[in-house]
């Protein structure tokens, strides 16, 4: 998650871009027309603070996100996963991953979570008592994870990764005098949709595919594991057949056509927006079963998270050519600015409650400042030699 580990720009730029998409996800959150508020437990609500503005817009927003941008956070992940257990052997690599990602959930999952949630309790309570807090937190709430969740998955996925590769490591092995092979678009963009709705499609169906699971802040989506780890796994085969000189080079037909698929990916999210209502519908009215209705959605959404993947790694492939200085901060301190969002996103929005704003205008505020807030403490961060050995 560092651009000293990569060295490779446009998936540092790329990286950090997705993580600016997250604070903004996190941001709109509390302004959708879906939001909802349990003050009994408010782990159960659609998020820790959520306002009476309302705009559609974040809707669409909020969900264009959540189709593809953790599958290609996971995909990214694995890029360099290979190269780094080649140089550095699988018991170094795993004692690395332990304190640059186990560490940071601990902390991201304790300390930061307490501080982030702590306007949720006072809007469900409307008490300020800090022991109290700290007790529901624990008992009532059960440790909410937040974020970080994706941090721990993470190092799940690399301690797997790693014993994959003490039990096939020829499999692995780097042939410096292989030609490179030929990959065309249309065969790497049907492998990605296969692949794709056999990770996603079985599991939504059989736990339905909003489904939760875990045991305090080890939280995450059960109904998207196999989706995760596969394209985790997708992304370790990618750093393995030097993704960045083959599939993704800079001449490569998926990469050339980059305007294509970002087309695309507008235009398969746009129809999985429409879709939804209009199947709703025809099931409502006998016109489709319930299974038909759904098995069509699902595999607009697999279709939207294929081309969405592949459209924005092919844009940023074509277009990053050179350094910037603001995202080359943005991506140095891009791990750190999604541990640290979290409690500038609640807190913001909490304080935005009953100022008379729109809602787009509260979430304009709130990204804004989470952004800023997270990036100038992430910059205090590391510049503390404390902190070096875990970031």
């Amino acid at each position: 998650m560092q651009q000293t580990l990569s060295r490779t720009l446009w998936i540092d730029y790329l990286r950090s871009f997705l993580t600016v998409l997250v604070v903004a996800h996190h941001s709109s959150l509390a302004y959708t027309t879906f939001a909802s508020f349990d003050k009994t437990a408010y782990i159960r609500s659609t998020h820790p603070v959520v306002d009476t503005q309302r705009w559609i817009g974040l809707d669409i927003f909020e969900n264009f996100n959540d189709v593809f941008f953790m599958s290609l956070m996971f995909l990214i992940a694995g890029l360099f996963v290979i190269k780094s257990i080649h140089r550095k052997g699988p018991g170094a690599f795993v004692r690395d991953r332990f304190y640059r990602l186990f560490i940071p959930f601990l902390i991201g999952g304790t300390i930061l979570n307490l501080i982030a949630h702590y306007p949720s309790y006072v809007l469900a309570h409307g008490r300020l008592g800090l022991l109290a807090y700290v007790k529901d937190f624990f008992i009532v709430e059960q440790w909410p994870v937040g974020p970080p969740w994706f941090i721990w998955v993470l190092f799940v996925f690399n301690i797997a990764f790693a014993f994959i590769y003490l039990a096939c490591r020829s499999k692995f092995e780097v042939t410096k005098n292989t030609k490179p092979r030929n990959y065309q678009p249309a065969t790497l963009v049907l492998c990605a949709f296969l692949l794709t709705f056999a990770l996603y499609v079985p599991f939504a169906f059989w736990l339905g595919p909003y489904k939760w699971t875990g045991l305090g802040p080890f939280d995450f989506q059960v109904s998207r594991a196999a989706l995760y780890f596969g394209y985790f796994l997708l992304g370790t085969w990618l750093g393995n057949v030097n993704f960045n000189e083959t599939i993704f080079g800079s001449s490569a037909p998926l990469v050339r056509r980059w305007p294509l698929w970002l087309v695309a990916c507008g235009l398969v999210y746009t129809l999985l927006t429409i879709a939804s209502p209009y199947l709703t519908t025809l099931v409502k009215t006998g016109v489709l079963t319930e299974f038909q209705g759904y098995f069509i959605y699902f595999t607009i959404y697999v279709l939207s998270c294929t081309f969405s993947c592949i459209a924005f790694m092919a844009a940023f492939r074509a277009l990053v050519k050179r350094h910037h200085r603001a995202w080359d901060s943005l991506s140095e301190h891009a791990y750190l600015i999604y541990l640290l969002h979290y409690p500038f996103v609640l807190w913001t929005q909490y304080a935005l409650l009953d100022a008379p704003l729109s809602a787009f205008g509260k979430f304009l505020i709130t990204f804004v400042s989470a952004l800023a807030g997270s990036w100038v403490v992430a910059i205090l961060f590391r510049k503390s030699k404390l902190l070096k050995q875990y970031l």
